[in-house]
C-alpha cells in the first residue's frame, strides 16, 4: 500500500524506519507487476523474494538484485528515509533548495548533497513522449547568467549578440492552464526555434510570442499571433507572453537567490527541477513526492554527471 503524507512531520511518522521507505519504494515501482530490472523478464512467477531479506531473485537470468537497483538510488549509500526527505524538499520549496542548506538539514556533506539533488533532477527530466502542448501556447526565450560588467574584465565575453554575452539561452512553452516545458539552446535564429515548437505544441494551435523574428517561420503550421515588447506592447486581446515570462521570473529568483549561480553543463538539469514543480503544482505534496518517485528509473553514476 502507498502510504499519504501531507507535510514533513507526516512523512517522517509513515516511514519510522528503513524497512518502511523500502516498502514504499517498492510498492510504487511495482505498482504495474514485479520486474527485472537486470533482464527485463516481468513474468512474476519467475521473480521471488528471498526468505528474511529485501533481496530478490530473477529465475529467468538468475541474478540478483534489490528494489534499488535500475534507479537513481543504484549504489547509494544513504537510506531512503534520508533520500525522502531531500525529495519533500525539492518537490516542495517553490524555489528549490541549495545543496549547502540540505547538507545542513540532513545532516550529510555538501558534496552528497549535490550529488542528490542532481539525482533528483535527473529523475524530474520529461519524458519526451508526453502529449504534446496545444489549444494557447506561450513561447519566449531569456538569457541566463550574470551582468557582464559585474565580471573581470578578462572573464567578459563580448558580441555574441542578441544580449547573450557571456549567457546561458534558455527557451520556453506554456500551455495557457497546462504544462511548462523549458530546455537550454545555442542560439535564437529560426532553426533553432521553430524546430522546438513543432516538437513540442501540436500543429493548428495559437501561439504567442514578441517581436522576435526567429518565430517568423511559426505561420505555417500555428495561429501565430505577436506583441511588440519594444513599441511598449504587452498584451493585445488574447495575445501576450505574460504567463511564459512569470516562469522565468521564478527561474530567475532560484537562480540568483537560492544558487547564485549555475553552469550551463547542468542548466538543464535545473530547468527540468522547476518544471517538474510548476507541471504538478495542483497536486497535494505527497502527491508530489510520490510523483517523483515514480519515475525513477536510470540510474546516473557520479563519473557521468562530471564527465
Amino acid at each position: 500500500m502507498i502510504k499519504p503524507f501531507e507535510n514533513l512531520m507526516q512523512l517522517f511518522r509513515a516511514f519510522p524506519d528503513e524497512q518502511s521507505a523500502i516498502d514504499h519504494l517498492t510498492a510504487i515501482r511495482w505498482a504495474n507487476g514485479k520486474f527485472c530490472p537486470l533482464c527485463g523478464n516481468a513474468d512474476e512467477r519467475k521473480i521471488g523474494t528471498l526468505t528474511g531479506t529485501n533481496t530478490h531473485k530473477c529465475y529467468a537470468c538468475r541474478k540478483r538484485f534489490s528494489i534499488k537497483v535500475g534507479t537513481i538510488f543504484q549504489d547509494t549509500k544513504l537510506p531512503l528515509r534520508t533520500w525522502f526527505a531531500a525529495i519533500w524538499m525539492i518537490t516542495n520549496h517553490p524555489k528549490g533548495i541549495a545543496s549547502t542548506t540540505l547538507a545542513t538539514d540532513l545532516g550529510i556533506t555538501q558534496k552528497s548533497a549535490w550529488f542528490v539533488l542532481h539525482r533528483l533532477r535527473h529523475a524530474a527530466r520529461t519524458a519526451s513522449f508526453n502529449a504534446p502542448l496545444s489549444g494557447e501556447v506561450e513561447v519566449d526565450e531569456t538569457f541566463m547568467g550574470g551582468k557582464e560588467t559585474n565580471k573581470p574584465q578578462s572573464k567578459r565575453v563580448r558580441h555574441a549578440g542578441h544580449g547573450a554575452d557571456g549567457k546561458t539561452i534558455v527557451v520556453g512553452l506554456k500551455q495557457r492552464d497546462g504544462h511548462v516545458r523549458a530546455r537550454v539552446i545555442g542560439n535564437v535564429r529560426s532553426g533553432t526555434l521553430y524546430p522546438i515548437v513543432k516538437e513540442h505544441v501540436a500543429k493548428g494551435s495559437t501561439v504567442y510570442t514578441d517581436e522576435h523574428q526567429g518565430y517568423n517561420n511559426l505561420r505555417f503550421d500555428y495561429d501565430h499571433q505577436r506583441v511588440s515588447h519594444k513599441n511598449g506592447e504587452y498584451v493585445r486581446g488574447s495575445a501576450s507572453t505574460n504567463g511564459i515570462e512569470s516562469v522565468w521570473a521564478l527561474f530567475k529568483r532560484q537562480y540568483h537567490g537560492i544558487h547564485h549561480w549555475i553552469s550551463p553543463k547542468h542548466m538543464n538539469a535545473y530547468l527540468n527541477e522547476m518544471t517538474f514543480r510548476l507541471n504538478r503544482r495542483d497536486l497535494d505534496r505527497g502527491q508530489r513526492v510520490n510523483g517523483l518517485l515514480s519515475q525513477i528509473e536510470g540510474p546516473l553514476p557520479y563519473k557521468v554527471l562530471i564527465a
